[in-house]
Formats: structure tokens, C-alpha cells, sequence
């Protein structure tokens, strides 16, 4: 496994730019754009194999790694009253507060076209 594999790579398409944009949070600011999302890719770990480069040539510590397996939980603070909220509501829609946290948040990012 290369070391650039230990950082995660994003292309998606920007409204805002009319482009495909790539950038590897945590490792490096900014990114690249381009019409083409494979090429953007292309580019984008070419970039990233050259800012670790610049990391070790710098003699700096790279950052914790971004690309990581996921276990499928996380633990959330939402607060009292938050957490009474969705209990009731979860309850209201004859559903359990787990599988109704989830399908809500399925939702919501599905509304932010994430793939």
C-alpha cells in the first residue's frame, strides 16, 4: 500500500465552479479542478503523492490518515432535548429512535448528492 492511500481522496461536481473539484482534506489545502472527474482524480493523487513528498523533503510529520475502515456507529451528543424530540417523534412514526436517526440522515445526505 502506497502512504498516499492512507489519505482520502474527493472528487465531486461544484455548481459553484461548473467543474469537477478534488481535494484530500487533512493532508493538503486546496485541490485541483477539471471537466473530466477521472482525470481530476488522476491529478489529485498525483498531488497528494507530491505534498507528502514536500512533508518528508520538510522533514514535518504528515497528518493522521483520512481514509480509514468504518465500523458503522458513532456516538452523537445531541443534548436533552434534542434527544427527547427524536425519541417522540421516532415513536410518533411507530418506528424505533435507531432506524429513524438513520433513515433521516440518509436522507439528508442524499440531499448533498454524496455517492
Amino acid at each position: 500500500m502506497k502512504e498516499s492511500d492512507r489519505y482520502l481522496k474527493i472528487v465531486q461536481w461544484s455548481e459553484e465552479d461548473n467543474c469537477y473539484v478534488g481535494t484530500c482534506p487533512g493532508l493538503m489545502l486546496g485541490g485541483v479542478h477539471g471537466d473530466n472527474e477521472l482525470e481530476v482524480y488522476a491529478e489529485l493523487s498525483e498531488a497528494v503523492e507530491e505534498c507528502i513528498q514536500i512533508y518528508k523533503e520538510d522533514g514535518e510529520s504528515l497528518p493522521e490518515p483520512t481514509a480509514k475502515p468504518y465500523s458503522g456507529q458513532f456516538n452523537l451528543t445531541v443534548g436533552e432535548d434534542l434527544h427527547r424530540a427524536l425519541a417522540i417523534t421516532a415513536l410518533q412514526a411507530g418506528e424505533s429512535l435507531n432506524p429513524f436517526c438513520v433513515n433521516h440522515l440518509k436522507q439528508l445526505i442524499s440531499s448533498y448528492n454524496y455517492r
